[in-house]
Formats: C-alpha cells, structure tokens, sequence
C-alpha cells in the first residue's frame, strides 16, 4: 500500500489519531506539571515563572506549533472516523454488534471530543490568547517584571459560572481519555500483547488523576484554597 494510500485508509486515519493523541497526552503532563505550581502558596510567583518559562523559550514556542497542528490534525481526523462510523450505524446488525460489551463513553468519543473541542475554544480564550496578544499586568519577581498570569487565573476562577463550565470540560476530558488512552495503543498494535493489561490500568489512573488535576484548580481557587 503507498503512503498516500496509507493515510487516506481507515486504519491510517486511526494511526494519526493515535500518535497526535499520544502527542497530546504528553503535553497534558507538561500542562499539569505547570498548573500545580498554584499550591505553592508563594503568591504565584512558581506559577508564574514557569508560565513565563513556557512562553519565551524559543524551543517551547516551535513546539507549540507542533502542537497546534496536532490538534487541528486530531480535530480533523476524528470528525472524518465520526462521520464514517455513523455511515456504518445506519446498517442495524452493525448497531447491534457495536454496541456489544462497549462502555458508552467508547460509544460517545464524538460527542466527548465536540464538547471537548468547546472546553478548549473556551480555555484558550480565557488563558492563551491574553497572554500572547495582549498586555497583561505584570509582577516583579527575581528582579525582573513578567506577566503575572497568576492573577489571571485567579480573577477567572472567581466566577462560578466559569467554573462550571470548566469543570465540565474537564469531564468530558476524563472519558475522553479513558476511551483514548488504551485505544490509542491497540491501534498501534499492542492490542493483544501482555502488556495491555498495564497499559489500561495506567490508562485508568493517568485520565483519573490528570482530569481531577484541572478539575481541582478552579475549585481550589473560588474556595480560597490557594494564595491570592
């Protein structure tokens, strides 16, 4: 099969899912290492150091093009395998036996990722884009003024209705994730080996805790439960 071939088959959509999920994945690591830095309780400033890290590191910046192009990819090819495996459902018999002994959310990965696409919208109108195109307050720390994105957070995280609507994005991103994580290895082929056992039990934990991460910020922050 040539590569042009390849990537316009099925399997090969789902191949480009799984390595810009697994992409995606990784940042979420970098994402909550960076966002636990708010229990400090230093006032923001690890917060804020590292967010200012993150956004003037030239390495970091054409990463983020990467990374953006792996969203959009996943974005776009995920639309296409939705938009194919309900072609399929129309048939009855393929209804029924899709269904069998599938978890709903495995079922729902569709609707999980368009609500997820929403929650995103929203996040990087509320965090992304003020810090990259416009002046935000700064603070002065180690002898030098950077934006203090802290703040930011903190006035954002004060509206209940704000939070709501991140804590359920962060929702969809847990069964998102559960679905994703193991299927993203099966359709590299670790499907039938012994190690799949591992893969879905770091799976499990991997979307509980990294979910529950996010989830806690802006709970932590209307409660008081952070510095201001």
């Amino acid at each position: 099969m040539k590569w042009s071939e390849f990537f316009t088959s099925s399997i090969g959509k789902k191949f480009i899912m799984s390595i810009t999920g697994l992409s995606l994945i990784a940042f979420l690591v970098v994402h909550v290492g960076v966002n636990a830095c708010i229990w400090a309780r230093d006032g923001g400033d690890m917060f804020n150091k590292a967010s200012h890290f993150l956004g003037t590191t030239v390495v970091i910046r054409i990463l983020e093009v990467g990374l953006f192009a792996g969203i959009i990819l996943h974005v776009v090819q995920g639309l296409v395998l939705e938009v194919q495996n309900r072609s399929r459902r129309n048939v009855a018999y393929a209804v029924k036996l899709g269904n069998r002994g599938s978890k709903w959310y495995s079922r729902s990965m569709g609707l999980l990722g368009t609500l997820l696409l929403l929650f995103l919208i929203m996040h990087l109108s509320h965090f992304w884009v003020p810090s990259r195109f416009t002046e935000l307050q700064t603070v002065n720390i180690d002898g030098k003024d950077i934006p203090n994105q802290y703040a930011d957070i903190v006035n954002i995280f004060h509206n209940p209705i704000v939070d709501v609507l991140y804590i359920l994005g962060c929702l969809s991103l847990l069964y998102h994730l559960l679905h994703g994580f193991q299927s993203a290895f099966r359709t590299l082929g670790l499907g039938n080996s012994r190690y799949m056992s591992l893969i879905k039990i770091i799976g499990f934990w991997f979307s509980i805790i990294v979910s529950l991460a996010f989830i806690m910020m802006p709970i932590s922050v209307y409660f008081g439960w952070v510095s201001e």
